[in-house]
């Protein structure tokens, strides 16, 4: 008898202690960037652009070698400018090289060309999908004497809904870049 009383006992307590499940409401992470005023760039190494005041642009170690960041969305755009002496494919293929190295995470790969003949100024734009390590790339040259190559890298683990909101503002931004990118 006194067995049974708690085994009532127990099943009564866990019953009753147990709270209804509710449905959470469903949210989204809101996430918003100011709107970009644009600031002019004149590099040293014959090229001039604009880039947004969001970021700010670091030299690298090496000389023609720069950062824009964008401290608060942890990314870093990796800018190189290289002199062609007759190793223009060579370039090319580099670039193509490290976009195509990431084609083992990304689910796709949008490749847009663009061509300003009037500034000389030529290349790829290259969006990747998917949880890649570099979102967007890019190069611009004037296909004889000047190259310049450019990668998104976020300081982060790749994850796509995440940082989703942060490429497209700093696609807006790369793509005001290249039209207004000028070769001195």
């Amino acid at each position: 008898m006194f067995k049974k009383l708690i085994f009532i006992f127990l099943t009564i307590m866990i019953v009753s202690c147990g709270k209804e499940t509710k449905p959470k409401p469903s949210g989204e992470l809101r996430l918003e960037y100011p709107q970009p005023k644009y600031v002019s760039f004149s590099s040293p190494c014959n090229f001039t652009f604009e880039y947004s005041d969001f970021a700010k642009i670091d030299n690298a170690k090496e000389n023609c070698w720069y950062y824009i960041n964008y401290p608060k969305m942890k990314a870093k755009v990796f800018l190189t400018y290289f002199p062609i002496k007759n190793d223009f494919a060579l370039h090319v293929k580099e670039s193509e090289k490290m976009v195509y190295e990431h084609t083992i995470k990304a689910t796709s790969i949008d490749t847009k060309s663009f061509s300003y003949p009037e500034k000389k100024v030529f290349g790829n734009f290259y969006e990747l999908k998917g949880p890649s390590a570099s979102n967007l790339q890019f190069f611009v040259t004037d296909s004889t004497r000047h190259y310049v190559t450019a990668n998104l890298y976020f300081n982060s683990r790749p994850k796509p809904d995440s940082i989703g909101p942060a490429v497209e503002y700093i696609k807006k931004d790369l793509l005001h870049l290249i039209d207004t990118f000028q070769w001195k």
